[in-house]
């Protein structure tokens, strides 16, 4: 994925403090298999889908101990300026731009609403091999309680267009570059999502079978939230996994239904 626009999404990985757990278990309901851990780098550790890298996993920082949760880098030229961007229009850099060796730049911050995302600046290592095949990344969605704030906020930084759902009843935008959606935007209410649930970026893994998957979820350890449920675009599910990173999980060879409108 080398040269790709800025804002779009390059990467994702998550701490686990159970590293041989989430191996186990990301292995069985994605394929997962898994490099050599690098020790130079705090045992971050990729993973692979037939053979392509498509995420990566590692232990916790000290003081992050039982907060896994899967981080979405989105692609940016100058992990630098990006970080001005992020904190002139209301965001908080959580981590300021730190070189990986040959590999890249990164950088962790939030969004006005509390959103947590990375930036990544690509090295060597220039993000996903594969996307939209079973095991790799196909989407995902910023879930907000505060929608207004990362309206604003991720086209200000990363130049995105939006457009709207057009139904009245779900408060739904999906960011873009040109023609091409990036990034979901789904309001959090507090109807559906628990007080104590904070705003976060859903990633969607595409799988062959979504029913199997929930399956295996079910099966290691995980927990469902929502779903399987067909739509235009796959049949997916929302899930938990054993340390409680939620993520999705999606066929995108079974839909149902007309595409919705946007405008």
């Amino acid at each position: 994925m080398a040269d790709v626009p800025e804002g779009t999404p390059i990467w994702a990985d998550a701490m686990f403090s159970d590293l041989e757990g989430a191996k186990t278990f990301y292995g069985e309901v994605l394929g997962w298999t898994f490099g050599e851990s690098s020790t130079e780098y705090g045992d971050y550790t990729q993973a692979y889908a037939d053979g392509k890298a498509v995420a990566a996993v590692a232990p916790p920082m000290p003081g992050q101990e039982g907060h896994s949760r899967w981080c979405l880098y989105l692609a940016s030229p100058d992990a630098a300026a990006t970080a001005g961007r992020i904190r002139d229009n209301g965001g908080t850099v959580l981590m300021e731009p730190m070189r990986v060796g040959e590999f890249g730049t990164m950088c962790l911050a939030q969004d006005p609403g509390g959103v947590a995302f990375g930036v990544w600046q690509a090295g060597t290592h220039t993000g996903f091999e594969a996307t939209n095949v079973p095991g790799s990344f196909c989407w995902a969605e910023v879930f907000t309680r505060e929608p207004g704030k990362s309206d604003a906020f991720f086209p200000a930084v990363f130049g995105y267009g939006a457009k709207v759902m057009a139904d009245p009843g779900v408060d739904f935008k999906v960011f873009d570059l040109g023609r091409d959606p990036v990034l979901g935007r789904m309001e959090m209410t507090d109807a559906e999502f628990p007080p104590e649930v904070p705003s976060y970026v859903q990633v969607y893994w595409t799988v062959a079978d979504c029913d199997a998957a929930v399956a295996a979820v079910r099966r290691r350890g995980g927990r469902l939230v929502f779903g399987p449920m067909t739509t235009p675009f796959g049949r997916f599910a929302a899930v938990v996994d054993p340390q409680g990173a939620p993520f999705a999980v999606i066929d995108t060879t079974t839909t149902e239904g007309e595409l919705p409108t946007f405008t």
